[in-house]
């Protein structure tokens, strides 16, 4: 027999589907009328797209955002740079996360703390800040250039400051903590006696890892992946500071569309397209979770 929900219960459920609905919902509809409207040379710079014609209403849809993003290879140069660099950065927080996390759910229980303070201690920092200090490291000029030509292992500035490498270097140092929190919350609680009955049944380090520890640590893994992913792939303000042409992405692209060339359609149809681009991640983490949970039962 199924328990009617209480007053208390359904405001419970009504008010997080009301900030989602008035938070997220709303915005989102918003974004896919706006990528429906015509451009105008008024304030703002759009058509509407339902106005009254003679006493009748009129819809003035059109597909002219999308087909400019679908036939300008522009667009598919800034999505592929995108989703490429977004993929870079994911993988450099996995190797430099991983081992990270690893050492950190490992060390004595006294110190997990302040490790973990020190995991998230750049989110006290401005964003822009933190760029803006890794600029005058990678310089020419810079202590990481004069570190190296003092060893000897230069004997000219490496250029690093405005190329891709810049860009990778500073978004994975910027991302990083987005995949250490959640990778560390999952192996922080792997059972240790697991391992200590792998290795008296003669499984060495290195095998143990591999079909004890890495299984187990796979839900952290994919949780952080998906953590640094997503938000890097629309990310501006990196390649705009520490980039050159070469590293032309969608952020910067929809803040060009939007705030130079004032054509909100095409900047809404952009933002679209990212949205259900991110939506597969998601969407393949969602079924994987389903999967897992299923095969574990």
């Amino acid at each position: 027999m199924r328990r009617r929900l209480s007053l208390v219960d359904r405001l419970t459920i009504a008010l997080p589907l009301g900030w989602l609905g008035l938070f997220l919902a709303l915005p989102l509809v918003a974004v896919v009328a706006l990528s429906f409207q015509g451009i105008a040379d008024s304030i703002p710079p759009i058509r509407p797209l339902i106005d009254s014609l003679h006493g009748h209403l009129a819809v003035h849809a059109t597909t002219r955002a999308f087909r400019i993003i679908g036939s300008d290879a522009l667009y598919t140069r800034a999505f592929a740079n995108g989703l490429l660099n977004a993929a870079m950065t994911t993988l450099g927080c996995m190797l430099v996360g991983f081992p990270l996390s690893y050492a950190m759910a490992r060390a004595p229980a006294s110190r997990r703390s302040l490790y973990l303070f020190l995991a998230i201690l750049p989110f006290w920092t401005s964003f822009l800040l933190r760029t803006y200090a890794w600029m005058g490291l990678v310089r020419d000029s810079g202590p990481l250039n004069s570190l190296l030509m003092g060893l000897g292992i230069l004997d000219a500035p490496l250029p690093i400051l405005y190329s891709p490498a810049a860009v990778l270097l500073v978004m994975v140092y910027s991302y990083l903590p987005f995949f250490v929190l959640p990778m560390y919350a999952v192996l922080e609680k792997l059972p240790q006696d697991l391992l200590a009955a792998a290795a008296d049944l003669g499984a060495r380090p290195l095998h143990a890892f591999r079909t004890v520890t890495l299984p187990l640590a796979l839900p952290g893994l994919v949780s952080g992946a998906v953590l640094v992913f997503v938000p890097a792939v629309g990310e501006y303000v990196i390649p705009e500071l520490v980039g050159n042409n070469d590293t032309l992405m969608i952020g910067g692209i929809l803040w060009e569309e939007f705030f130079q060339n004032r054509d909100w359609p095409v900047a809404a149809a952009i933002a679209l397209v990212t949205f259900l681009i991110l939506m597969l991640p998601a969407a393949a983490l969602r079924r994987w979770s389903g999967a897992s949970g299923a095969g574990r039962a």
